[in-house]
């Protein structure tokens, strides 16, 4: 198969955005890494760690059915949390939050990214600051990031209000923190281009704090959530999802 030149095609590390950067990755590449510092793959890490069984679910009104139907909880907004319901895509909360054996876990973005991204049969790991060198060394470790088994990573990004994709310096800087990782292998331009970013930034959690998305939860009161975000290889947990659940574990070569 002759790939597109969108697909970075010769390199073992490529990078790219959001839901169709995604999809065009997944059609070629071995792996697949997909990163939503704010919040769902900090979110994502947090969970797995305290040992519950994530299942990403895009952002709709069909998440209760779904949770109910596998006899799961619900996540639910940040501000919509009672004692009865205390799972939220928020990282503080779910630090603190009762373990349940399974959670639904809806965002607009990161969790929409994985939802689809499965689909495609290939590993689908979650990945932040949090857990970037864990990361990275799990999928060299495992093989991947040869152009024979190229890593795609995703930064997530966020969404105008009119739907389309907002590119942010917080998933940015965190997928540049798993590529750094990888350097080992043939980065495409895409790739490096965002490790020579980070190289850039003198105080990686100072810019995600001053970054709109990270001022805007913080406006909001969850700085909190914003704090576990920019703590930097803190974490060996590797949630890899597999048949729509994250677990903690190895990666399987699919291709």
């Amino acid at each position: 198969m002759t790939e597109s030149v969108f697909t970075q095609p010769g390199a073992g590390i490529r990078f790219e955005w959001g839901l169709a950067g995604a999809a065009e990755l997944s059609r070629v590449c071995a792996a697949l890494v997909v990163v939503d510092v704010l919040s769902f793959t900090t979110s994502v890490t947090v969970a797995v760690e305290r040992g519950f069984r994530v299942h990403p679910f895009p952002w709709n009104d069909q998440a209760e059915q779904y949770a109910q139907r596998i006899g799961a909880a619900v996540a639910v907004g940040r501000s919509a949390t009672t004692p009865k319901r205390p799972w939220s895509l928020s990282p503080s909360a779910l630090r603190s939050a009762p373990v349940v054996p399974d959670l639904v876990l809806p965002s607009p973005n990161g969790a929409t990214i994985c939802a689809a991204a499965q689909s495609s049969g290939i590993p689908v790991l979650a990945g932040c600051l949090r857990n970037a060198s864990a990361v990275a060394d799990l999928l060299r470790s495992d093989g991947y990031g040869t152009p024979d088994a190229p890593i795609g990573v995703i930064a997530a990004g966020e969404r105008w209000p009119d739907g389309t994709l907002r590119p942010s310096v917080e998933d940015l800087l965190g997928a540049a923190a798993v590529l750094d990782g990888l350097t080992g292998g043939e980065l495409s331009v895409e790739a490096a281009a965002a490790v020579a970013v980070l190289y850039g930034v003198p105080d990686v959690p100072a810019a995600i704090r001053g970054s709109a998305s990270g001022r805007e939860l913080t406006g909001y009161g969850f700085g909190a959530d914003v704090e576990i975000a920019v703590e930097r290889d803190v974490s060996a947990e590797v949630p890899v999802l597999r048949s729509g659940v994250f677990t903690g574990g190895r990666v399987p070569r699919t291709r």
